[in-house]
């Protein structure tokens, strides 16, 4: 069965600061935003099938879900926002296998803790990386995350796109480098301030972020950014444009709170109509 768009990554269970646990994930954001821009959406996971299909239930109805049993789901605690949010690995559900059938358009890589494959079988049209999670680490007997080096390990030997953030990019010049010089987009984004697309060829382009008056969470937001970055490119935008239509995807999602708040195509493209 081919898809639109296929997210490769954890779904996470996300203990917030008060206790409650929901579901989280670059893979299941990104995927609920692909499927709001009417995309058939399948997340390929990892993790506890029953633990993992609970925490899903709500969203079945959007979307398609494949879950590699493990023993356990990855979890993590969350704690602070924005550039000071902190987040501790509690359980980890392993390195997604190599070589899994995957027949879709988009194939979005979306680790979120050094998961996902580096090669697969069958087609994927265009391929998309969001590299947060290979980046990360966590010694065993802290299990707190800090940012170190890609894991090159995990990254495959070509992407059409790339989305991460300016703090990210920190760590990640090489990986930016090979990427644009093998014809890849890559955008590095800073919360408010202006999205920077490199291109091929040294080239760069900044792009302006739409304000948002009241700001209500940012959880999420930038692999909203990423799903709508990746199917504005494989519809033929620019990747000027494709930027500006993904940071309205990205206001409409921290106007509001939870994935509710993830925008369809129709929200997002008046969002970006009042930008313009």
């Amino acid at each position: 069965m081919r898809f639109d768009y296929t997210t490769v990554g954890h779904v996470t269970v996300d203990v917030m600061s008060d206790g409650s646990r929901r579901p989280g994930g670059s893979a299941l954001y990104s995927a609920l935003q692909a499927a709001r821009l009417g995309q058939r959406t399948l997340i390929l996971t990892q993790g506890d099938p029953r633990e993992l299909e609970a925490l899903m239930e709500p969203h079945r109805a959007e979307l398609e879900l494949e879950i590699l049993p493990a023993a356990q789901t990855t979890t993590l605690s969350t704690s602070g926002a924005g550039d000071e949010r902190a987040q501790r690995v509690l359980a980890w559900a392993g390195p997604i296998a190599e070589n899994l059938p995957i027949d879709t358009a988009i194939l979005h890589l979306a680790p979120v803790a050094r998961e996902t494959p580096r090669r697969w079988r069958g087609d994927a049209g265009f391929v998309g990386l969001t590299p947060q999670g290979l980046l990360r680490d966590w010694p065993q007997q802290s299990g707190q995350i800090f940012l170190t080096l890609p894991d090159q390990r995990r990254i495959p030997a070509s992407v059409q796109a790339m989305v991460l953030s300016e703090l990210e990019s920190e760590s990640c010049e090489q990986l930016i480098a090979d990427a644009t010089d093998a014809g890849a987009v890559v955008a590095i984004t800073a919360g408010a301030r202006p999205t920077t697309v490199r291109l091929a060829g040294g080239r760069s382009l900044l792009v302006e972020v739409p304000p948002v008056a009241h700001p209500r969470e940012d959880i999420g937001a930038g692999d909203v950014f990423a799903a709508a970055f990746f199917v504005a490119l494989a519809e033929g935008r620019t990747p000027e444009r494709a930027a500006q239509f993904a940071t309205a995807a990205a206001a409409v999602r921290i106007s509001g709170t939870g994935v509710r708040a993830i925008g369809n195509r129709a929200a997002i493209e008046a969002r970006l109509a009042a930008v313009d």
